[in-house]
């Protein structure tokens, strides 16, 4: 696999012009969008002869309204703030999905708020973001363990303002995606524990454009595309080296990614597997009064797969 991309990757080369454009993309201090920050860090952006400049972002919700609001054309964001805003905007197109985790969202709980096993939520007050994956996998991990959402109190919180409502006990349990379960966990020290999830949610990491640079941006979203293509294998083929740029980027420690490493896979795709995703959140939303009285968007029409499958033909297999 790796010599054959290497093949791949220096026939695309010899075809890349020598040009100067600049890409703005606002990007999720995820992490997810690790592809992003070895693209930068290994000079792939360069190579291909673009500058792109990564805007950080909170969370891919902020990410994904930035671009709705039109501050930039570019943005990274995870499946749920998709699905909800596919409800009421058809502005923007997925141009790939970049990684997923099945353990990226996790339940930290209190052990002196009596949590020791999920039943022992019922009667708790949990803490999530509002209109997040984390939010959707609360809600999975509840049915998952015949909790009815009745029988706890949601709390919305502020991106990072989860450990700190914990630590000030204004709730006994939080749902949060990395690093935030890392750092609550590690806050709460000894009192901190990580409730089982049995790999309930799968977390996709996408690519979105406004629709109306598509067309006339191709060439150089495919270039974009390709150098994150050579970042998710440098992180297959280069582990240390792609957990010093995480580490550096989050300003965080080895013993955080020795926490999520084993969690995440980084691949650029574009296949049937993330309609599904997107499909059953839509459900979810509409179940759960996030977008009442709304169809449920056709997913397909929300994908532009031309600029991935120019330069990795074989990434593109869903089905249209």
């Amino acid at each position: 696999m790796h010599k054959k991309f290497i093949a791949v990757v220096t026939l695309w080369m010899l075809t890349v012009p020598c040009m100067a454009e600049q890409l703005v993309v606002a990007v999720p201090r995820l992490p997810l969008s690790l592809p992003f920050y070895v693209a930068e860090d290994q000079g792939y952006f360069l190579a291909q002869g673009l500058t792109v400049r990564i805007e950080d972002c909170t969370i891919g919700r902020v990410c994904l309204k930035r671009l709705l609001d039109g501050e930039v054309s570019i943005a990274a964001a995870a499946d749920t703030p998709i699905v909800l805003s596919s409800f009421s905007s058809q502005a923007f197109f997925i141009l790939a999905s970049l990684s997923s985790s099945s353990n990226d969202t996790k339940l930290v709980a209190r052990k002196s708020a009596g949590i020791a096993v999920p039943r022992d939520l019922i009667g708790k007050r949990i803490g999530t973001i509002a209109g997040s994956s984390a939010q959707y996998f609360l809600d999975a991990f509840l049915l998952f363990n015949g909790i009815d959402r009745r029988e706890v109190t949601i709390v919305s919180i502020t991106p990072g303002g989860g450990r700190e409502a914990m630590e000030k006990r204004e709730v006994d349990a939080l749902a949060a995606f990395e690093p935030a379960a890392y750092m609550t966990a590690t806050a709460l020290g000894a009192d901190g524990k990580v409730l089982p999830s049995a790999r309930i949610n799968r977390t996709t990491f996408n690519l979105l454009i406004d629709r109306r640079i598509a067309g006339a941006r191709d060439a150089e979203l495919g270039k974009m595309l390709f150098a994150l293509a050579q970042a998710a294998n440098f992180i297959r083929v280069q582990p240390l080296q792609a957990q010093a740029v995480l580490r550096k980027r989050l300003q965080l420690d080895q013993n955080f990614v020795d926490w999520i490493w084993k969690d995440y896979e980084y691949q650029l795709t574009l296949d049937q597997s993330l309609i599904t995703v997107l499909e059953s959140q839509a459900r979810w939303a509409a179940r759960e009064g996030y977008a009442s009285g709304l169809a449920a968007p056709n997913y397909l029409k929300y994908l532009y797969p031309a600029p991935l499958a120019r330069v990795l033909p074989a990434a593109v297999t869903v089905v249209r």
